[in-house]
């Protein structure tokens, strides 16, 4: 019997969802829940994993999940060190490194573990991650800040962008490996990628705040007022960062981070939130038309995708400003689960071959 089941793993802040797919079709999905009393007694996200693991074992088995058909079983990847886009077999560094939390402590770090202890389950599969948030091919130039003490780092939501950036390609009868987009997510951070040929080379780091506000990140603020806050105010390193990535954008402005409320006080009439909503894409509109200089102006089209891409009044004003550069198309939300298995049904049909992380390189 052929093993030709994909088994998706995608740890979040609050949930750990898993799913099945077989022939890019679902054939079973659960997002299990996990209350904050639950989580609050561990340390460091990784100490979660026998927890998680346990509760996506117990859903395998009450749901009768064949293990002799499972031939893959592919996570969403974690905070390692920057790599090239693609799919990569879970490997001894990579457990070490996401068990380290080398680039920092997020849940998607334990996609990979959770992924390497079911390969005891289903014996028949093997463990790959694919384009974790870390996914690194930016051009040498786009990573001079201006400043030799800092430097521009690739972090943003690679997996999505390039699942989406894929599927536009082929509704168009095209490769992504032959095209150049611009492709803008926006959900709880916003990130925006200059696509040239199939690699990301140049982009905003989501996961600072860098790059346009978000329903709860302050994107790029003024260097020297941020600068006599940190020393002004004494701030820790801590409170700094709550402010620019969890409490910052549309939270800190409006005291929500719900961007459905927003579209409809802005709609209302409402004047801070019609303000609000306006700078939001005006900063996105901004942040695109850098990328498109990034690619010297040669545009396929420009994507807008997340889950905020489901609000018309947004994308609306974003196109309003940016369809003078090229054919704008939209592609509301973000299909973690259905992008992970894709991934893994071109593995699986010899389309692409796995790469192996070999971690930090020397000399960096």
């Amino acid at each position: 019997m052929a093993a030709d089941y994909i088994l998706v793993i995608n740890p979040g802040a609050t949930s750990t969802k898993i799913a099945v797919f077989r022939n890019n079709q679902s054939v079973f999905l659960k997002s299990i829940r996990h209350e904050c009393e639950d989580l609050e007694s561990y340390e460091h996200t990784c100490d979660q994993l026998s927890y998680r693991l346990n509760l996506v074992l117990s859903e395998v088995k009450d749901n009768h999940i064949p293990h002799d058909q499972v031939g893959m079983i592919i996570a969403r990847g974690g905070l390692i060190y920057p790599l090239e886009s693609g799919i990569y077999e879970v490997n001894e560094t990579m457990l070490k490194d996401l068990s380290e939390g080398v680039m920092g402590d997020h849940a998607s770090n334990l996609g990979g573990l959770i992924a390497h202890h079911l390969q005891e389950t289903f014996s028949k599969a093997s463990a790959y991650i694919a384009d974790p948030v870390v996914v690194d091919e930016l051009d040498e130039v786009a990573r001079i800040s201006g400043h030799p003490q800092f430097e521009r780092t690739s972090i943003f939501h690679a997996l999505n962008q390039k699942s989406v950036a894929r599927i536009h390609a082929q509704s168009v009868g095209k490769e992504y490996e032959d095209m150049h987009l611009v492709v803008a997510h926006l959900g709880s951070g916003i990130s925006v990628g200059a696509h040239r040929k199939g690699r990301v080379v140049d982009v905003n780091n989501a996961l600072d705040g860098e790059g346009p506000f978000g329903p709860e990140r302050s994107g790029t603020l003024p260097n020297g007022a941020l600068g006599r806050f940190c020393l002004e105010e004494g701030s820790s390193w801590k409170k700094v960062r709550k402010m620019l990535t969890g409490e910052g954008g549309m939270y800190a402005y409006l005291g929500h981070k719900d961007a459905q409320t927003l579209e409809k006080m802005a709609q209302e009439g409402d004047p801070q939130s019609v303000l609000i909503h306006k700078a939001m894409a005006y900063q996105v509109s901004k942040e695109i038309g850098a990328m498109a200089v990034a690619l010297s102006g040669e545009l396929d089209g420009i994507l807008i995708t997340g889950g905020m891409a489901h609000n018309p009044r947004l994308t609306a004003a974003i196109k309003q400003r940016i369809e003078f550069m090229a054919p704008v198309f939209i592609y509301p939300g973000e299909d973690e689960m259905r992008a992970l298995a894709h991934n893994g049904s071109l593995l699986l049909s010899g389309k692409v071959s796995a790469k192996q992380y070999i971690g930090k390189k020397s000399g960096t």
